[in-house]
């Protein structure tokens, strides 16, 4: 971690003609000291819901959290946010300055390939995302599901899931094209997070064909409810059952309607530009 000065001394530097302070940890906190020391404004964006992760790994009361966030996006001119559920529930908590930055995906690297590249009994149902106690994944890897579970990542839950789950195939992180080629060699992506903002990966699995199960929580509720590319239930294995009906081209039809252009476009808006 570079000390405070130094961050400060980059800035002055490089004299930019915006900030914008991504995350909430240490960088960030250093960025916004600086900020606020010398009168520069800045954006935020809220990308997870940190104060439920903090919750389900130590069980701090979730106003704590969200308290100390309010005093650290506050001086903020724009707090953007992916979804119109996540703007909502800021909104409840007393953030302003909302300003919403979506999200793309690249549909050139993630697309239809096929299917042959998985070598285990069909359906496959796959995970791809961090492994830690806060993405739920034990609910998908707890599922009676036909075929074979894949997972795809990595993260501090590894190895107590390889030891608890040995009929699910775990990958470890994948990149690139090895990564693409997963996605799309699946039958059904399932996202058993209830904590994320929106859920990247539900876009890449779409831009591949692949239909999404979910739980009808922020993220699923705004990327997939009504589009018929995905199926969100209570019953996480329902919701699969259901979502393998669903035909490649729905998925695809539906992801491309996320475009980089359009997210760059939103987040350019939301910069205060000041010098």
């Amino acid at each position: 971690m570079p000390p405070p000065g130094a961050v400060a001394r980059i800035i002055e530097e490089v004299w930019p003609a915006a900030i914008h302070i991504a995350t909430e940890g240490p960088l960030g906190l250093i960025a916004r000291r600086a900020c606020r020391r010398r009168g520069y404004p800045f954006t935020t964006s809220f990308h997870t819901r940190f104060p439920e992760y903090v919750h389900a790994r130590w069980s701090v009361p979730l106003t704590w959290t969200y308290g100390w966030l309010r005093w650290f996006h506050g001086p903020a001119t724009r707090v953007m946010v992916a979804t119109p559920s996540v703007e909502a529930a800021l909104r409840e908590r007393g953030f302003t300055r909302i300003g919403r930055w979506s999200r793309g995906v690249d549909t050139a690297l993630f697309r239809p390939r096929d299917k042959a590249f998985f070598p285990h009994p069909r359906p496959i149902s796959l995970y791809v995302g961090r492994l830690a106690v806060e993405k739920s994944v034990e609910d998908f890897l707890r599922l009676d599901l036909p075929g074979t579970k894949v997972v795809v990542g990595d993260g501090p839950q590894l190895p107590a899931l390889r030891r608890d789950y040995p009929q699910a195939v775990f990958v470890g992180a994948r990149h690139g094209e090895d990564l693409a080629c997963h996605y799309a060699g699946a039958d059904v992506f399932v996202f058993p997070s209830r904590t994320d903002t929106f859920g990247l990966v539900l876009l890449e699995a779409l831009a591949s064909g692949v239909p999404v199960a979910a739980y009808p929580v922020p993220g699923p509720l705004d990327v997939i409810d009504g589009s018929a590319a995905g199926c969100l239930d209570e019953n996480l294995g329902e919701a699969v059952r259901r979502a393998l009906t669903i035909p490649p081209q729905v998925c695809l039809a539906h992801a491309q309607t996320y475009s980089w252009e359009n997210s760059t476009q939103q987040f350019l808006g939301n910069l205060d530009i000041f010098r």
